[in-house]
Formats: C-alpha cells, sequence, structure tokens
C-alpha cells in the first residue's frame, strides 16, 4: 500500500534524528564512535541486577544485557526483546502480511504518536461509542473531529460504520472521509465486550471497501475468558492496513510501561521518527526486566502465566456479576463483560446525567466509578458509568454496590420514579 495518503503534513515532514540516526552502526564491533555524547558507563553506580519472581525463583540479568540497557538505545527498542515479541506475534496472531514491530512507553505513547501521524485540521477519526477515555483526550486536544460508530453488546456494529462511511459527508461536512478507524475489539474499556470473529470480518470488509486503515487497540487481549481467544484484525489482515498496538502493563506490570506495536513497516517508521524528536526511546532497564523474565518462560511459560492471568480476572467478574444481580435489580442495567476488568452500567431511577450523580452523590457516600460521558466521543449527556472489579475484594464489591443502589434509589425518589425488581 501507499500509505503517503494517509500521513499528515507534519508527519511527512517528520526527518530522522541525525544523532538517533547512527544508531544501528554501533552495533559493529570494530566501529570506534566518537559520534553521539553518550555517558560513559563506567561512571553509572549500578553493577548488576537481579530478579525475584513470586515463585521464589531468581535470573541473574545477562551482565552484557545490563550494561547496554543502562545506556541509550534504538528508538524501536532492545534488539533481544524486540525480536522476542515478534516471534510472539507470529506465534499468537500467524500474520499474512510483512510486518514491523516498535517497543513504546506504555501502549498509549505508541497509539497517540500513531494518531497524530494521520490528523490534518479537520481530519475525521472514526471512534465507537463509547471509547476509551485516554485516547479521546488525546484527540480532543488534536485539531480533528471525532466520528463515533455505534456499539452494542458485541462490539462495534458494522452496519453504522457502513452507513457513515457510505453517506459521507455527515453533519454538513466539507472534510475528505475519514481514512482511520480506532477500535479496542477485545474486552473492551469501557464496556467489558469483545466483538466476534464474523463480526471484525465484516468490520475488516467494510474497511477494504473504504480504504480505512484500522488501528487496533488491544491491551486486553490475553485477558479474554474464553480460553480460544478470538483472533485478532492482525490475523485477519491482507492489505497490510491494520496497526495493532499491545500492552504488558495488564498481563506483566504496569509500572514497566512497556507498550509495542505492529504493523506495516513503513508506518512503524514513522512512529520511530516522532520518538526520536520526542523522548528518544522506551527505557532500557524496563525494557530489560520484561525481556529476561520472557526469555526464561519462553513462549509456552508466557501462554500458561496469561491463562492464569484471565483465569484471575474471570473469577473477579463472576463474582462481580453475582453481586450486581444480588445488589443492582432494579437499580441497573448491564452486559456481562466476556473479559477484562469492567462492567458498562446504565444508572435507572429517572437518572440521565451520570456524571452529576457519581462526583456528587456517589462520592459522598463513598463510592467512586467513572461517569460514562467520559468514554462518549461527543460529550453527550449519559446515564451509563464504567464500574471495574479487578481490585476490589468481594466485600468491598458488595458494599460498593448497595452504596450505588441507595444513591439511584435517592435519586429515583427525587425524580418520582418507582423502582421496581428489586430483590
Amino acid at each position: 500500500m501507499n500509505y503517503t495518503k494517509f500521513l499528515s503534513e507534519e508527519s511527512k515532514n517528520r526527518q530522522p534524528s541525525p544523532i538517533r540516526a547512527l544508531a544501528p552502526f554501533l552495533a559493529r564491533k570494530e566501529m570506534i564512535s566518537l559520534g553521539a555524547g553518550a555517558p560513559n558507563p563506567e561512571t553509572f553506580p549500578y553493577e548488576s541486577m537481579q530478579l525475584t519472581l513470586k515463585t521464589g525463583e531468581t535470573i541473574n540479568v545477562d551482565a552484557a544485557h545490563f550494561e547496554k540497557c543502562l545506556s541509550y538505545d534504538l528508538t524501536s527498542g532492545f534488539t533481544p526483546l524486540n525480536l522476542w515479541l515478534k516471534g510472539l506475534q507470529k506465534t499468537e496472531h500467524k500474520p499474512k502480511v510483512d510486518y514491523g514491530l516498535t517497543v513504546g512507553v506504555g501502549s498509549q505513547d505508541l497509539i497517540t504518536k500513531a494518531l497524530q501521524m494521520f490528523i490534518n485540521p479537520g481530519t475525521h477519526i472514526l471512534v465507537e461509542n463509547p471509547s476509551y477515555t485516554g485516547v479521546l483526550s488525546f484527540l480532543r486536544s488534536q485539531p480533528c473531529h471525532l466520528v463515533g460508530v455505534a456499539t452494542d453488546a458485541l462490539g462495534m456494529v458494522p452496519e453504522s460504520l457502513e452507513t457513515i462511511l457510505r453517506d459521507w459527508p455527515i453533519n454538513n461536512s466539507s472534510s475528505s472521509r475519514p481514512s482511520v478507524l480506532y477500535i479496542i475489539p477485545s474486552a473492551s474499556n469501557p464496556t467489558g465486550v469483545s466483538a466476534p470473529f464474523e463480526r471484525k470480518k465484516a468490520i475488516y470488509a467494510i474497511c477494504q471497501k473504504y480504504d480505512i486503515l484500522i488501528l487496533e487497540d488491544d491491551p486486553y487481549y490475553y485477558l479474554q475468558f474464553n480460553e480460544d481467544r478470538i483472533p485478532s484484525y492482525l490475523s485477519l489482515d491482507t492489505d497490510s492496513r491494520v496497526l495493532r498496538f499491545d500492552s504488558l502493563s495488564k498481563i506483566l506490570s504496569s509500572g514497566l510501561r512497556i507498550g509495542f506495536a505492529t504493523g506495516p513497516q513503513a508506518l512503524i517508521d514513522q512512529i520511530n521518527l516522532h520518538t526520536m524528536s520526542t523522548n528518544l526511546q522506551p527505557s532500557g532497564v524496563s525494557q530489560l526486566m520484561a525481556h529476561e523474565l520472557l526469555e526464561k518462560w519462553g513462549y509456552d511459560g508466557f501462554f500458561a502465566h496469561v491463562k492464569k492471568v484471565a483465569s484471575f480476572y474471570e473469577a473477579k467478574a463472576k463474582l462481580f456479576l453475582e453481586l450486581l444481580d444480588e445488589h443492582m435489580k432494579g437499580y441497573g442495567e448491564w452486559t456481562s463483560c466476556d473479559g477484562g476488568m469492567f462492567v458498562w452500567l446504565k444508572m435507572l431511577g429517572g437518572i440521565k446525567d451520570s456524571k452529576q450523580v457519581i462526583l456528587e452523590k456517589a462520592t459522598a457516600k463513598n463510592v467512586l466509578a467513572v461517569p460514562g460521558a467520559c468514554f462518549l466521543p461527543n460529550d453527550e449527556i449519559t446515564p451509563y458509568v464504567r464500574l471495574s472489579f479487578s481490585n476490589v475484594t468481594k466485600e468491598q464489591m458488595s458494599t460498593a454496590l448497595q452504596r450505588l443502589a441507595s444513591v439511584i434509589q435517592e435519586e429515583a425518589d427525587a425524580n418520582g420514579v418507582v423502582i421496581e425488581n428489586t430483590k
């Protein structure tokens, strides 16, 4: 594909950092560098690193790797980690097209850089309605317009996407039809639902028809509760139109701040050009910690670990849904999640604006949820809230839901609404 037509003028104008562009030459053993002004490792106070796992096992970090990761390294990430992750993508997704990979400071670092390379003033970006608030917050700071695509209990609705693209322009827009779709297909944040494979195929076909690039943000992919994970858009891709984003935050450690982007090398290169001029590279020590563990595990060990993590959240979700049935019947409506950490709940009792109720009434009773308006692309008023069960005990879940139900009851009384079908 020719990706130039998708790129913003800003992205087209990006040039490699003159100093960063020299980094690959440093890999030559015979090379004597008088180039980049990197600090001398002899001045660093760190001598070695050892990792202790919860199993009691220890990992003595490779000395040469440790020394390398204390210094500046490639923009695309610590090479052994980059290669391990490329192998993971090949093993898990079996891409049908050639692909590149780059490591970032969490997946959101890479997602925002990717989105920015497609945005000129007035650009329209397709997003789910609702969608992840972190990315929406970034997009609202950009000179673009958000086009919300309807979702249901199975994720994005293909017919909604088709209608928007077929009937463009909408709302008297004079701008070109959108060319980029941002989507969270697995255990979506905030809804907790995953798109089935048939629906993914339908959406991919629509994107082929209208020449749309798909930005697949999939941090909860390995937190699907079904052991047979739903294949990704990357696995479907035959046109090199998918740019996929993964995260180690949900499965290793959020504090490591490691994400990775996989997709057409031309687009990966553009992300790297952006990184060269901003944060240079992801943390070497964080990458080393991740690599040494992943290398010890191997792919079989990794898959065993994510299975255990998914099972942990599945048990949490089952308990939370049981408590919702116990405490929230008549007070809310919700869809069962099939992965991840979230439930998307509609507050009843005549409540129209969950933001006001949550931030004023619920917090006064010491219960907190995220108002649904944070996840809507165009700042609509909504009765929805996102509930997370990832870090609360059974007792805390029960108490919080009882408090939330009492808030809704008080609002219903104020609105003259009779709550029915409660326990």
